[in-house]
């Protein structure tokens, strides 16, 4: 597959999830996860979200699975939920936007889900420039990225077209950040009394 090749070589490769398309480099390298923010104008104190295809490649990136997050990421992987947990020592700073915890997420789309299966885990956010809506087909991503990305990955469009929702598990009590394709009311079905004061 050209794309993991040029994953590999520090490119920036374009791809298709089931939420929106993801602009994705290889999670272990300051300089690819750096041309993300420059492609994007986004600030670089803002984190990325490091997206795997099988559990095993989570162990490789966080420090420790708390028994809550095990609950999600059975009821909810692979899908539109991104996990916050505290981040392993393998991760360059640039990843982590300087923090110490980092975001993970397993997308249900089939392409992306080969994608990372074969490169490894990538770095990634929206394929669209900062403040611009975010894209939900290839063409959206080229009117936004063209020039600024190695490679743009056709699937189709994005079925649920909103973002994953995004649960900080790094200390109690647990946070809803952001509400999106999951809703509260799931969350706190499939983890009980995790989610009380959101």
């Amino acid at each position: 597959m050209e794309a993991v090749n040029l994953l590999r070589q520090k490119q920036l490769v374009a791809f298709p999830t089931e939420t929106v398309y993801g602009v994705g480099a290889d999670a272990f390298s300051a300089e690819a996860a750096t041309k993300i923010f420059a492609a994007k104008n986004r600030p670089q104190s803002n984190p990325l979200l490091l997206h795997v295809s099988n559990m095993e490649q989570v162990k490789w990136i966080v420090k420790d699975i708390s028994p809550e997050a095990i609950k999600l990421m059975q009821a909810f992987w692979p899908g539109p939920l991104s996990i916050v947990l505290p981040g392993g020592d393998e991760l360059p700073e640039e990843v982590r936007g300087g923090k110490d915890n980092i975001g993970l997420r397993m997308p249900s789309h089939p392409v992306a889900l080969a994608l990372i299966e074969k490169s490894g885990p990538l770095v990634a956010t929206s394929a669209n420039l900062s403040g611009r809506p975010s894209p939900v087909t290839a063409q959206d991503v080229m009117r936004d990225l063209e020039g600024r990305v190695a490679a743009i990955i056709d699937g189709g469009p994005a079925t649920a077209k909103v973002e994953s929702t995004v649960v900080d598990l790094t200390g109690r009590p647990y946070k809803i950040l952001r509400l999106g394709a999951i809703s509260a009311e799931k969350l706190k079905k499939a983890a009980p009394g995790c989610f009380d004061n959101n």
